[in-house]
């Protein structure tokens, strides 16, 4: 996704995508192992999404960011 989809999301979602993105990464590895990936260059593309996910959860954390509320 994205850095302003990302941005958009409240703190929740993020934490969701993050571990959405983590379970993709481990299955990625895992077919990467048993040589059945069929794109090799996804790994990179969730990992930079695991890292921005988690530079904007820090950023919330240090209240450099206000983090959006779920709106119902």
């Amino acid at each position: 996704m994205k850095k302003d989809g990302l941005l958009e999301l409240p703190l929740e979602e993020l934490k969701l995508r993050l571990q959405d993105a983590q379970l993709e990464l481990s299955n990625l590895r895992f077919q990467q192992a048993t040589h059945q990936i069929d794109n090799p260059l996804k790994i990179r593309t969730i990992r930079r999404e695991i890292a921005r996910i988690k530079t904007f959860m820090r950023e919330y954390e240090l209240s450099i960011r206000k983090p959006r509320t779920k709106q119902v």
